[in-house]
């Protein structure tokens, strides 16, 4: 892997060895006319003297982009870091140069004296400097910006594979083993004693995985749809855990063609059930409503004795899919008596 600079975002050393006495070669030819066939020509001690005042500003102003980003660190804030960056490179290059050019205005003043005035040669060195300055600022913030492109491409790509695997982990989830087992033996037990309430779970059953084969692509879903295949799947675990388990939905009309993650919903009832006891002694209550812009799903907290504890991909699934939708997070919450989820719900 290559090896980068944190502080400037790239490994520049190969840049400052070329980019130095590059500058240093140009700016005597541009800004001051040197040659090597005619005066005033372009010797040693004027390079030499060129490169030195290049080094100065070079490395100052690449102090000045390091604290500029120490200082903005967030990519939102770049218009206020290169406003600030460059009001401080302006001045800085400026005072350095002339600074630095009284010292050495003996090495160009002499043969230059006929071709330009003091005044003359400190604008063209003042000029020279700048555009030192301006193509620093050029070369390091073109190769900055392509570094956080890269990234950006690379981050978006990554949560594109997330929100494929998370999907898959979901529908893993929801057509488990267990949760097949649990509802097999739970229609066993209603054929015999209620025909017409096995009748009843089947389709309510069947229409739980169907609801689930068709959004496994989605990557949103609306409330609505989403709460008719939610009181399905109440009314599965009701019939198994009957008044043991209290579900209680109150979501506003004006919400329903909101949207969210698909899933999300049976993930964390599914959780819920999973982590807490449900018995006659302790039995549990789900409430869904809506708060603040976000669908809450909250239940009494009541913890089973686990031995392994949990891995959380449930909700880490949820997170991740919600990446790609919507700037709100997935917030939780759980104190001594309850276990909130709030999850954003997201405008057409």
């Amino acid at each position: 892997m290559r090896k980068t600079n944190c502080r400037i975002g790239f490994n520049d050393g190969m840049l400052m060895v070329i980019g130095i006495p590059l500058l240093s070669f140009i700016i005597p030819i541009v800004f001051f006319n040197c040659r090597f066939n005619r005066s005033p020509f372009l010797t040693w001690d004027k390079y030499f003297t060129t490169m030195m005042i290049t080094t100065v500003i070079w490395l100052g102003n690449r102090y000045i982009m390091i604290y500029s980003r120490k200082k903005y660190s967030i990519f939102d804030e770049v218009r206020k870091r290169i406003i600030f960056q460059s009001l401080l490179m302006f001045i800085f290059t400026v005072t350095a140069n002339t600074v630095v050019g009284i010292f050495t205005k003996e090495i160009f003043a002499d043969e230059h004296a006929a071709y330009f005035s003091e005044t003359d040669i400190l604008i063209h060195s003042n000029s020279a400097a700048l555009f030192c300055t301006i193509m620093i600022i050029a070369i390091y913030e073109s190769i900055y910006f392509m570094h956080e492109l890269r990234h950006s491409v690379e981050e978006t790509e990554k949560l594109k594979r997330e929100n494929l695997a998370a999907q898959l982990n979901a529908l893993r989830s929801q057509v488990n083993p267990h949760f097949l087992f649990n509802n097999l033996n739970t229609l066993s037990s209603l054929i015999p004693e209620s025909p017409d309430h096995a009748v009843d779970f089947v389709q309510q059953l069947s229409k739980v995985y169907r609801h689930i084969l068709e959004v496994k692509d989605e990557k949103s879903i609306s409330l609505k749809d989403e709460l008719e295949v939610l009181n399905a799947y109440t009314f599965l675990l009701k019939t198994r855990f009957d008044k043991n388990l209290q579900v209680n939905i109150n979501i506003p009309q004006e919400k329903l063609q909101k949207k969210i993650v698909p899933l999300s919903l049976q993930i964390l009832m599914e959780n819920a059930i999973k982590h807490n006891i449900v018995s006659s002694d302790k039995p549990l209550h789900i409430d869904v409503f809506t708060e603040n812009g976000s669908l809450v799903i909250s239940n009494n907290l009541q913890m089973k004795n686990q031995v392994n504890e949990s891995t959380g991909i449930g909700l880490e699934n949820i997170r991740n899919r919600y990446k790609l939708l919507s700037d709100a997070p997935v917030k939780v919450t759980e104190n001594e008596t309850n276990f909130t989820v709030s999850i954003p719900l997201i405008d057409n």
